[in-house]
């Protein structure tokens, strides 16, 4: 059984992903921060489908969370065949550049910038050849979310070049890394954003004329896990077009 690591694996993006991996017959870390009850319920769905799944508390920003978190994978596992670093977030209301304090700014890099770093050293360090690393970032890289969330895209942004850097650091071990880049998804990220209907709002610039789902993320994201077996060191929008 092939075991996946995946931080924020609780709500959103994460628990899709979780749960779809689990039914591909992968074995499950998931991590959360600030709702265990959210994370267990979806340990519990998946044990109940014949999975296995554990859940650790792991603030991404903090090496010891991260150290312990892979070090608990790899006891329950043996070892670790892909990880998938999705934990992320937005500071709680939009604003322009200009209106953010210092504490903002760190906390947004801490998050979406260090914690994606973080994970990915610790993959680099325990992925086998043929190993798999998956760093969730955003379409906010590119359109780079002016008036809103420029501290986030900013830190997302940072991700796409982590992805192209440690793809080709890893490539010599048959590592693959590989950025997926969500656009407007129905997840609750845009309530802790202070944006609750954001989502609706941006439907229309997208080409499909619609918001997308977590599963349709969690897709992608298991596509490149398990199925780009000649694709590293690029990006997946998925984003309808947007």
């Amino acid at each position: 059984m092939k075991s996946l690591v995946i931080t924020g694996g609780g709500r959103g993006i994460g628990r899709a992903t979780a749960l779809g991996a689990a039914k591909r017959g992968w074995a499950v870390m998931l991590s959360y921060v600030s709702d265990p009850a959210a994370a267990e319920a979806v340990v519990a769905e998946i044990r109940a489908s014949g999975g296995t799944a554990e859940a650790v508390r792991c603030d991404v920003a903090e090496e010891a969370d991260q150290l312990a978190l892979f070090d608990a994978a790899e006891a329950r596992f043996g070892r670790i065949d892909a990880v998938v670093a999705n934990a992320g977030g937005l500071a709680p209301r939009p604003l322009p550049l200009a209106e953010m304090d210092v504490a903002r700014l760190r906390h947004s890099l801490d998050v979406n910038l260090l914690g994606a770093a973080l994970t990915a050293r610790e993959a680099a360090r325990r992925l086998p050849e043929g190993g798999a690393l998956v760093l969730v970032s955003s379409m906010a890289a590119r359109l780079g979310s002016p008036g809103e969330y420029v501290d986030y895209a900013m830190a997302k942004g940072g991700v796409d070049t982590l992805v192209l850097g440690l793809a080709k650091e890893l490539g010599p071990r048959g590592i693959r890394v590989i950025g997926i880049r969500p656009g407007i998804i129905e997840t609750d990220i845009h309530a802790s954003g202070g944006y609750a209907d954001r989502a609706k709002h941006f439907a229309h610039t997208a080409s499909l004329g619609r918001t997308g789902q977590p599963e349709e993320v969690a897709d992608a994201i298991l596509w490149a896990l398990d199925g780009a077996s000649y694709v590293t060191g690029t990006f997946l929008d998925v984003s309808g077009g947007r």
